[in-house]
């Protein structure tokens, strides 16, 4: 009993973390090789963990994501759509948002703003309106579907849309991102740059996100209901939560099909784009 007897909380909770810290790192690690994505001890991440009253650990979102390879983020960045209710810390919503301000822009304007909707009743009100606008859009691809020679990667990629569309309201984060007109026009080419940096943001934090503007049907209603002006319109929407399946690599055509030194030669331009279910 003499052993037993040094036995305290603090000593506990010391090794409790230690051992929280090894398995937040391994999965971490196992997530940049397309594995595991989900970081199981992070949830709640803004939260101190007890035990006996006593802090445990507390998740550096400073740290969350930065040893996550560009390349590896870059080639396992695919759309998730099943996403997890869970809550997503604020902070950790900044921490992706800030990457997004690191996108390069035209005289350096940076126009970007945005808006991360987390109420559930103000998603909710957001998840209307967008499953009204995509079930109209998506219906003629679901007729098509219903013949037996659809491609099945085609059909895997509309069930998934389909399934975002009626769960929108479960997905904790409905980040819009807007940006200020100049001469009349959206600056789509800063944008655009500054989405694709908060997608690989969430890609390194273990977060699951994918984009879409179908939300633009809506435009008028849902930007006022953003507190956007018609000089600051959204362009896009990313649904973020924790994912419910796994990062992965997408099929991709060879880069040797689509780079061309000095000229392009020996592909007909006329031709329909190819489909990306093509036998390559």
């Amino acid at each position: 009993m003499a052993e037993f007897s040094a036995v305290t909380p603090a000593l506990v909770n010391s090794t409790v973390t230690n051992c929280v810290k090894v398995l937040a790192a391994m999965s971490m690690s196992w997530g940049a090789g397309g594995g595991w994505t989900v970081l199981p001890f992070a949830r709640g991440c803004d939260k101190v963990l007890a035990l006996w009253g006593e802090p445990i650990m507390e998740l550096d979102i400073d740290a969350l994501g930065e040893d996550v390879g560009l390349f590896d983020a870059i080639r396992t960045c695919r759309h998730i759509r099943r996403l997890k209710p869970d809550p997503v810390p604020k902070a950790l919503i900044r921490k992706v948002c800030e990457a997004g301000t690191f996108a390069p822009s035209g005289g350096n304007r940076q126009p970007w703003l945005f808006v991360a909707v987390m109420d559930p009743e103000r998603r909710r009100f957001i998840a209307e309106r967008y499953r009204e606008a995509f079930m109209s859009y998506i219906e003629p691809a679901r007729q098509a579907a219903r013949a037996p020679d659809y491609p099945d990667a085609k059909r895997r990629n509309m069930n998934a849309a389909i399934y975002l569309a009626e769960h929108l309201h479960e997905a904790p984060v409905h980040l819009f991102v807007a940006g200020w007109k100049r001469r009349g026009e959206a600056q789509v080419q800063a944008l655009y740059p500054a989405i694709q940096n908060v997608l690989l943001a969430c890609r390194a934090v273990g977060l699951g996100a994918s984009l879409t503007s179908v939300h633009r049907a809506f435009g008028e209603e849902i930007d006022e209901f953003l507190g956007l002006s018609e000089a600051t319109p959204s362009c896009a929407l990313l649904p973020i939560g924790w994912p419910k399946g796994r990062y992965g690599q997408p099929p991709r055509a060879s880069v040797d099909e689509k780079l061309f030194f000095d000229r392009v030669e020996g592909v007909d331009l006329t031709a329909r784009e190819r489909r990306a279910d093509a036998p390559r």
